[in-house]
């Protein structure tokens, strides 16, 4: 798996209470509920990624902890972009923070994991969840014993720069439930349905192939490589990309971009296109009859941080 962060952020804050309450809040979502503060709180909505990681945190620290824990993403929800992984590890963070917990970044990525996937039963992979907590550019390694090995990617800075310029990233404004086409792509797989095995294999040889068009400087054949990606990943499940979709998608390929992707599972969200030379003013152009917007972004070397004051 290869992956790389960039400034688009989820934001969280603590601040401790002396009365015994807990206030939950997302303000990007204009949600707020403020609960008695015990060490379990119900896992339902709202708010239900804010209420795993205070269980877990309560569960580590053997009490229940008061606080006005509030959170602010920068991209929609349901968007692609690993957004609740990444709203989980911010949350994580500022807990660890406040109580220095000993935890380092293979065990927060960890226990982001474990509250998504196994606490609040959410489908879904586990590479958002490393992503957020190490940053910049990663080829990661899963393997069946559940182990992790995030490998950092020593790429020149004019590579890229390159990249950076030549990257387009579109909100559609649509959003989807990501778990659902997740869980269609695992049926299938489990399946042994043969177009979706060999879609699953293509992409991560992709990964391989992008990887070392990255080291070597070779940036445009990133293009290419995204477009047979987008390809590969619609055989895997039916409602990764939808008539909307293709239409953006092909509009995009006729102005000069050479390749894209529907982030995260697909079905909605951002898309991201190769726009080689200054192809990405053409671009834009063709996809403003489109409702939606461009995201504007740099990549980042650091993944989460945390602070007090």
């Amino acid at each position: 798996m290869l992956n790389a962060t960039v400034s688009l952020y989820a934001h969280a804050s603590i601040q401790p209470l002396e009365k015994p309450e807990v206030t939950l809040q997302a303000i990007d979502r204009g949600e707020e509920v403020t609960l008695p503060a015990t060490e379990s709180l119900p896992l339902e909505e709202p708010l239900i990624l804010h209420r795993g990681v205070y269980n877990r945190i309560c569960a580590m620290v053997g009490k229940p902890l008061p606080c006005h824990l509030s959170s602010y993403v920068d991209v929609p929800p349901g968007s692609g972009l690993g957004t609740s992984s990444t709203l989980v590890v911010a949350l994580i963070g500022a807990f660890v923070e406040w109580l220095n917990l000993p935890l380092g970044e293979y065990d927060i990525a960890r226990l982001a994991y474990e509250i998504e996937r196994i606490d609040l039963e959410q489908a879904g992979g586990r590479q958002d969840q490393y992503a957020a907590t190490f940053g910049g550019v990663n080829f990661m390694e899963f393997y069946a014993d559940e182990r992790v090995i995030v490998n950092p990617l020593r790429i020149r800075p004019e590579y890229l720069y390159e990249l950076e310029h030549n990257l387009l990233l579109f909100y559609t404004e649509t959003s989807r439930y990501s778990s659902n086409i997740i869980e269609e792509q695992k049926s299938h797989i489990v399946r042994g349905e043969k177009t979706a095995l060999e879609a699953t294999h293509r992409l991560k040889e992709e990964a391989f192939r992008m990887k070392e068009a990255l080291l070597k400087g070779r940036i445009n054949e990133i293009g290419e490589i995204l477009h047979e990606g987008f390809e590969n990943k619609r055989r895997v499940a039916s409602h990764v990309s939808t008539p909307l979709l293709e239409e953006i998608y092909q509009a995009a390929r006729q102005a000069g971009a050479t390749g894209g992707k529907v982030s995260g599972a697909g079905g909605g969200g951002f898309m991201l296109f190769y726009c080689p030379e200054n192809t990405r003013h053409l671009v834009r152009k063709a996809l403003s009859s489109f409702q939606g917007r461009f995201f504007e972004y740099h990549f980042v070397k650091h993944g989460l941080v945390s602070w007090h004051f």
